[in-house]
């Protein structure tokens, strides 16, 4: 046969030499393929062998090497280089990946069932950043609004309700407008109450789906059609004898400007929620669960940057409704009571480097660290107080301290969630702090009693770690396999609950898995 043709000498140009990730790169002169095109797997026909030829005397197609220092962008790409062309990432294999690069993977070590579960794992990461960007938008437009926003003021904004959309245990919260570009944005505007502001912590936090957003802040008169309990000047409300010719000056309060609009507090959610825990105990333990995860991962994101929650209680924890408001098979929107809320911290306090002393008694350490509004080492026995509280069964803190044994209130058994939340309740109320367990630990526990494995599945294999890892390959297939059910199906997109699974099969391991259900099961 004869050789291939040599290739043409172009200028290397930058779309070239940085390809998008997970994109394949495309011989020149071809047109622009479909997603999920045949055009992605046949190379062009000048391109293309006589059968038979031997694979030693075929080009290689790997991936182009990116430009170094020494090279500029009008620099050919020397292409004779005898040494082998590097394998490609598995996070870069795409179903139109040439099959020459494929077949460098499936001579290595790993064989097919790595290069499977390895894109397996690269498909679930990617899946969790782009619904992590459709539950807090993209960063870059984030950015941009802020910049916008800053040094704006009631003037620029437009009150679309006179009285609070939400009241926090810190805070009153209105809904404003804002026009950005061709849209017009739905904003929160955040009164703080007195002695109850924390913009110092707040406005150093890194972007989280379970922390508050801050956009913006100004201090400003209050405008006069804005209704705030115990604020003077309210046109309806002015105090007796009052000239409406001449009211009362408004008062200058900080605003700031958030980008999620809370709908109620958690404690609103629990005291509506006792029919919905009746009727439906299953669903609405399984709502809790969520809930708690999203807190869970909001404290250890907190404690990452050295912060705390100020004052953990359900009064402070803010539910936002989703952008995209899950469906169901038949494509129906689910009723507002059973759709799952983002749950935001909203209130933070710097962690001092001087801890409270642990003290030498631990009845005596226990009862202090319930009784102090949320220190770093009450953070575990605040979340063992909300889970009660989710439950509807009294846990206030004079009932706690009339115990004078190790027993805690009786959890009824009404769901498959009941027993794991008794039990994960029982480990963060333990009086001993060593053998209490961790924030971290406890959001291992809430995601195990939501996606498993549950017990089960050791009733006829005896635990083991080799068990746990073919548990979580199949689980991880069957679950990308519901994606592309739900996207082919009824064209469902995938919300918070969605994400929250895929934060947990893309980064558990059968080590974490068998450690997590020692300490459940």
């Amino acid at each position: 046969d004869p050789p291939p043709p040599p290739l043409p000498k172009k200028k290397l140009q930058r779309a070239e030499s940085l390809p998008e990730p997970g994109s394949s790169h495309r011989y020149h002169g071809d047109p622009e393929p479909r997603a999920g095109s045949i055009l992605y797997s046949i190379p062009p026909p000048h391109l293309r062998h006589e059968e038979g030829a031997p694979p030693r005397d075929r080009p290689s197609w790997g991936p182009k090497k990116p430009l170094t220092k020494s090279q500029s962008l009008g620099e050919p790409l020397v292409w004779g280089s005898p040494r082998k062309a590097p394998s490609p990432s598995l996070k870069e294999l795409t179903f139109g990946t040439a099959d020459g690069e494929l077949g460098q993977l499936l001579e290595s070590p790993a064989g097919i069932c790595g290069v499977i579960l390895g894109c397996q794992e690269a498909a679930l990461a990617r899946l969790s950043a782009h619904m992590q960007e459709e539950l807090v938008g993209p960063e870059e437009r984030q950015q941009l609004l802020e910049a916008e926003l800053a040094g704006k003021r009631w003037a620029a904004l437009g009150v679309l309700e006179p009285r609070p959309c939400c009241q926090s245990g810190d805070a009153w919260y209105f809904r404003v407008g804002f026009t950005f570009g061709h849209s017009q944005l739905q904003l929160a505007a955040k009164v703080p109450k007195p002695c109850c502001s924390s913009l110092g912590v707040q406005s150093s936090l890194g972007t989280h789906c379970s922390i508050q957003r801050l956009l913006g802040r100004f201090t400003d008169r209050l405008p006069r059609e804005l209704v705030l309990p115990g604020i003077p000047g309210k046109p309806s409300q002015g105090p007796s004898g009052e000239d409406p010719a001449c009211p009362a000056p408004r008062p200058v309060l900080q605003v700031l400007l958030c980008a999620e609009v809370p709908q109620q507090t958690l404690a609103d959610f629990v005291k509506g929620s006792h029919a919905l825990h009746r009727t439906s105990p299953g669903h609405y333990e399984r709502l809790g669960c969520l809930l708690l995860l999203q807190l869970c991962m909001g404290l250890e994101h907190l404690r990452g940057q050295n912060v705390a929650q100020g004052d953990l209680c359900p009064e402070n924890l803010l539910l936002v409704q989703c952008p995209c408001a899950p469906q169901s098979q038949q494509g129906q929107k689910e009723p507002l009571g059973l759709s799952l809320p983002r749950l935001l911290i909203s209130s933070f306090f710097k962690v001092q480097e001087k801890q409270r002393p642990c003290s030498s008694s631990q009845e005596q350490d226990w009862a202090q660290g319930l009784a102090t509004p949320s220190p770093p080492a009450a953070a575990e026995l605040n979340v063992g107080r909300l889970i009660y509280q989710i439950l509807h069964v009294d846990i206030s803190l004079e009932n706690i301290l009339g115990f004078r044994s190790k027993r805690l209130p009786e959890i009824p058994s009404l769901s498959i969630y009941s027993a794991g939340l008794k039990r994960l309740a029982t480990l963060l109320l333990h009086r001993d702090p060593h053998q209490r367990v961790s924030i971290e630990q406890a959001r291992g526990i809430l995601q195990v009693l939501l996606w498993g494995p549950r017990q089960e599945l050791f009733a006829r294999s005896r635990k083991s770690l080799a068990l746990l890892r073919s548990w979580l390959e199949v689980k991880r297939a069957l679950l990308l396999l519901r994606f592309a059910e739900n996207s082919a199906g009824a064209g469902v997109s995938p919300g918070l609950e969605e994400w929250l699974c895929c934060q947990y099969f893309q980064g558990v391991t059968e080590h974490a898995l068998y450690q997590v259900t020692q300490v459940l099961y």
